[in-house]
């Protein structure tokens, strides 16, 4: 377990499993298969789970520009938020999945960005949970009566034409998360094209945890970020705005506070070369 008051263990969620204000979202999804990660909920959760999907919850419909999962309407969102029985500033949401928190740090992180900061991923997800054979069921918990009220914090997100304007600034890091061949364009399974945003670095989301989907230690989240040299802004994406997450997580980990998620990311980017934009060439 690592220290971090982002992140609980399976062992602290079993012990205030039933407590009101301690809300479990389960996140699990399949960028592959849409329907996979509903499906495993209705089979088997931790109890007390409600479930939330990346593309319906987490997510507004896709449109010419603004990537493969831009931002839900946020009122849509509080209204979700308020029947599974948040309360702002007051409960605790835990979000797992078992992807090495690919889509619970995208709710982690909306979370936030809606002004709740009282919100935590659960380490080692559901694999974690039920190696320690805690309880899981099929049972579909009811819908609450919570209010959940948004409360934007628009400085935590950047739109494409933020991105390249101050992108080349040497107050400015340019963060790509992706995995090390889509990062180069060696390979792209998702995206019409592959590449990079000219000037980005690459830090893959997965190194955040271990292959167990563990949350590496504070001490090495900080490790992670030491060549970046203090930018006064990070400017964080990767295919759609989901696993880009993942390492603005690992920032705040490492007392980083600057990260900010360019929501659109790489699909976003690209959707405008049809438009003769020079500028957005990858290299």
């Amino acid at each position: 377990m690592t220290d971090s008051p982002f992140v609980v263990s399976c062992e602290w969620l079993f012990k205030h499993l039933d407590e009101p204000q301690v809300v479990i979202v389960d996140c699990r999804f399949s960028l592959a298969e849409p329907q996979l990660g509903r499906q495993q909920y209705q089979e088997s959760h931790i109890k007390g789970a409600y479930y939330l999907d990346l593309n319906q919850d987490l997510s507004s419909p896709v449109g010419e520009h603004g990537g493969r999962h831009p931002l839900p309407n946020p009122i849509e969102l509080a209204d979700k938020l308020s029947a599974i029985g948040v309360n702002s500033q007051k409960t605790l949401v835990v979000a797992y999945d078992d992807s090495r928190l690919a889509f619970a740090s995208r709710l982690w992180w909306l979370l936030r960005y809606l002004g709740h900061e009282q919100v935590a991923v659960l380490d080692g997800g559901f694999s974690a949970w039920k190696k320690a054979e805690y309880p899981v069921t099929n049972v579909i918990p009811e819908t609450q009566q919570a209010t959940f009220t948004p409360n934007l914090q628009p400085q935590m997100v950047v739109d494409i034409s933020v991105v390249k304007n101050r992108k080349d600034s040497q107050e400015v890091a340019l963060v790509d998360s992706r995995e090390r061949e889509r990062y180069l364009g060696i390979t792209e399974p998702i995206d019409k094209i592959a590449g990079h945003i000219p000037g980005a670095i690459n830090y893959p989301w997965q190194q955040v945890t271990d292959s167990s989907g563990y949350i590496l230690a504070q001490q090495q989240q900080q490790e992670r970020w030491l060549e970046l040299e203090n930018p006064k802004e990070i400017f964080v994406y990767c295919g759609s705005g989901v696993t880009a997450c993942v390492n603005l997580l690992s920032l705040e980990m490492a007392g980083i506070h600057t990260g900010k998620l360019y929501a659109g990311s790489w699909s976003d980017w690209i959707s405008y070369l049809a438009t003769g934009d020079e500028q957005l060439r990858t290299e």
